[in-house]
């Protein structure tokens, strides 16, 4: 079924003032406000990875403040264990029976506070709820929260008693981004107060309105010449010098998502190759893992997904309107 333009009106406006109230407590970053959400229309998950004080809890907690349904926080630390995370079963007396206790994961929004400084155990018990949108324990399957979106950070300059992502974890995150620090027009504006405390936005959209704001993206129309410039790119960081291990299937399909969602965000029923392109640095970039000797060079994922970008050309073929 093909999205009508009415559909993709209504998207566009939908969007645009979910991220306007975000933006009321996130003063100057637009664009990062609507990578999270495009992430989290399209089922994915976001990997936040910048310094303490630039506003990461801020934005997680915005976003869940503008939703109509539940959000928590977890603040990741080295004695957080698996249970502490999705919850455990405890032993009624009275009842004589088990009891499902719900851990903090089951919720709209969950954010995953310094993820990297809890042990690799509690990060992978995390990383299958992601993937798999439920949490078994004692053989029984529950859901959670949906839409479901994990909002994780990670402060790249304290790397003492962390532990590292491993790649195949990373490539569970559909995008990875950061904040940075404000323009100097901003950062008057937050100074002078003109910033909403997250916990006086009120929520403007339902969560079954993201439902349906999902249904519309998957629907979006992307042409073959579109899905082949995907795929050229993809394997364009496949066999790049810098990299050892390109860019997987797994990240191939999400760049296709989040472009349909980009695509509807704009007021549009069609993908253009502008919408792969804004994308595909968050999208792609934390999924490389480059030779040794080019990063000793100083080369990073996003200079390599920037310089594919510049090699791969893209179709030239006007989309339907």
């Amino acid at each position: 079924m093909s999205v009508t333009q009415d559909q993709a009106t209504w998207f566009a406006q939908t969007f645009s003032q979910l991220a306007d109230n975000v933006e009321r407590a996130v003063l100057g970053k637009r664009h990062v406000v609507e990578l999270v959400l495009t992430a989290m229309i399209s089922d994915g998950h976001v990997l936040l990875e910048d310094v303490p004080g630039t506003g990461k809890t801020s934005l997680a907690r915005a976003l869940g403040q503008s939703v109509q349904g539940t959000n928590t926080r977890i603040q990741f630390t080295p004695d957080l264990l698996p249970g502490d995370i999705t919850g455990i079963t405890v032993y009624d007396q009275k009842t004589g029976a088990f009891e499902f206790h719900a851990g903090p994961v089951f919720a709209n929004i969950v954010l995953a506070d310094e993820i990297n400084r809890a042990s690799p155990k509690t990060q992978s018990a995390l990383l299958e709820v992601m993937e798999e949108g439920s949490v078994t324990i004692d053989g029984i399957s529950r859901p959670v929260g949906d839409p479901f979106l994990v909002i994780a950070t990670q402060n790249p300059v304290e790397q003492a008693g962390t532990y590292r992502l491993p790649e195949a974890q990373l490539d569970r995150f559909l995008l990875k981004t950061s904040l940075g620090y404000p323009d100097h027009a901003s950062t008057v504006r937050i100074l002078s107060g003109a910033a909403v405390p997250t916990s006086e936005l009120t929520a403007i959209v339902a969560p079954q309105a993201l439902i349906g704001m999902a249904d519309i993206a998957k629907e979006v129309y992307i042409d073959a010449l579109v899905l082949d410039y995907i795929a050229r790119l993809v394997d364009a960081t496949r066999s790049a010098d810098q990299v050892r291990l390109g860019v997987s299937i797994r990240g191939a399909l999400g760049l296709t998502h989040v472009s349909k969602t980009r695509a509807a965000s704009r007021g549009r029923t069609y993908v253009t190759p502008d919408d792969v392109k804004s994308l595909a640095v968050a999208v792609l970039s934390h999924r490389l893992i480059l030779h040794p000797e080019a990063e000793f060079d100083g080369v990073s994922p996003e200079s390599v997904i920037g310089q594919v970008l510049l090699d791969v050309a893209p179709p030239t073929q006007r989309e339907p309107g």
